[in-house]
């Protein structure tokens, strides 16, 4: 008998979330094969079976918290009693591995095929709560994973009702929930989004954050890509974006401005000579920052395999504690979504975050005279306990001045 536990796997995470069972009980396991993931306020975790044989136990169901070592399922070594009936008569196993299946036809033929609904851990747990069976779900994804939409959005939820007002004397009305109504529909909050509210939060109560803003002239730099993209993908096997050109003018404003590139640690001040820059991911569960590291050694081909690596592995949910670990400065794209214009909040204990939006042409004077030009309006975040405002307006204008002439970005690289 092999014991499945949680892993260490951090000196910070001590617990986490049963996202979802890959393997049922009954089923055959072999050595390293990968039969639960676990969700911890940084990254998903895939845990293995060190020992081969019949997974005969599991002890934590999806959505429950479990801590460091505690046992959440049991192999049997081997190929004892409980590895036969698998493989005589795989039938009579599916009512073990889920009782409830049985209920409606849906399930019955997801147990026939063998084929397992895929779901976010989010969508898991809404149909858990709502006791809606996920084969029975119609999800809009193209590629039939279903979402948490999906389920919100089958049969009826169960709601909150609108607030009803109860009279105080002589103050305002007090708004308190009652039951039974379709007006509010309540969606727990994953440990991922727990963990950014509460970060987040922190940020803005233990710095002095401000935000300053700039616009840049997208003109040379779109010329540019347009020049040379289709020999840049032909050499590197990847498109040249846009985000290897900030990266790069970061870095260099970065080595003009070192307060920008510190951090505060009680009455010291520390000066990072390294830049591991981060990059703002959006996924399904929330904002992630993976770092490219060593962005200052790196040319532009390898930032851009970097970065689209990293984002592949966010949205996959295979990024790991080190590859999000140590940034210090971050790069955030708002446009992507259609931002205009922002003030980003700061990641972690650095001491400045930059704001990317969308590219609109606007009407500019250009040498006296009024031009149509793409304009990115741009925003520096910082703590400005560490940086002044001389500094942080000279390094957004140093990247403002080296983005609308990308050629000298090659002189600082």
């Amino acid at each position: 008998m092999a014991e499945i536990k949680v892993p260490e796997l951090a000196e910070s995470i001590t617990e986490g979330s049963i996202a979802q069972w890959v393997k049922k009980v009954g089923d055959r396991v072999e050595k390293g094969e990968f039969i639960v993931e676990l969700e911890t306020d940084k990254v998903n975790a895939e845990i293995i079976s060190e020992e081969a044989g019949v997974l005969t136990q599991i002890l934590a169901e999806e959505g429950d918290t479990v801590l460091v070592g505690q046992v959440i399922a049991i192999v049997e070594a081997g190929e004892g009693a409980a590895a036969a009936p698998v493989a005589a008569a795989p039938a009579e196993a599916a009512p073990q591995a889920a009782p409830a299946a049985p209920v409606a036809a849906a399930p019955v033929v997801e147990e026939t095929s063998g084929e397992r609904v895929i779901a976010s851990p989010a969508a898991r747990r809404l149909a858990r709560e709502k006791g809606i069976d996920l084969a029975a779900v119609s999800p809009v994804d193209p590629q039939g994973r279903v979402r948490v939409q999906d389920v919100a959005a089958h049969g009826t939820a169960p709601v909150v009702a609108a607030p009803t007002p109860v009279a105080t004397t002589g103050g305002p009305v007090v708004f308190t929930p009652a039951a039974n109504s379709d007006r509010v529909t309540i969606e727990k909050m994953s440990r991922r989004r727990q963990t950014i509210a509460k970060r987040l939060l922190e940020v803005k109560q233990s710095t002095a954050m401000l935000t300053t803003f700039n616009e840049i002239d997208m003109t040379n730099i779109m010329a540019l890509r347009k020049r040379k993209q289709e020999e840049f993908v032909k050499a590197n096997d990847i498109k040249l974006g846009f985000m290897s050109f900030f990266t790069k003018a970061v870095v260099a404003a970065l080595k003009k401005y070192p307060y920008v590139n510190a951090q505060i640690s009680g009455d010291e001040i520390h000066l990072n000579n390294f830049f591991d820059i981060g990059i703002a991911v959006s996924t399904e569960e929330g904002l992630v920052v993976p770092v490219v590291r060593d962005a200052n050694s790196k040319n532009f081909a390898e930032i851009e395999k970097d970065i689209a690596n990293l984002a592949t592995k966010a949205r996959d949910k295979k990024l790991g504690l080190n590859d999000m670990a140590g940034g210090s400065f971050t790069i955030t794209n708002g446009g992507v979504f259609g931002s205009l214009m922002s003030t980003p909040i700061m990641n972690g204990t650095q001491a400045g975050i930059l704001g990317m939006h969308s590219i609109v042409n606007r009407p500019v004077a250009v040498n006296g005279e009024v031009q149509i030009r793409p304009m990115m309006y741009v925003a520096l975040s910082y703590d400005h306990r560490i940086i002044d405002g001389k500094d942080s307006v000279g390094f957004l204008k140093t990247v403002k001045e080296l983005i609308e002439n990308p050629e000298d970005l090659l002189l600082n690289s």
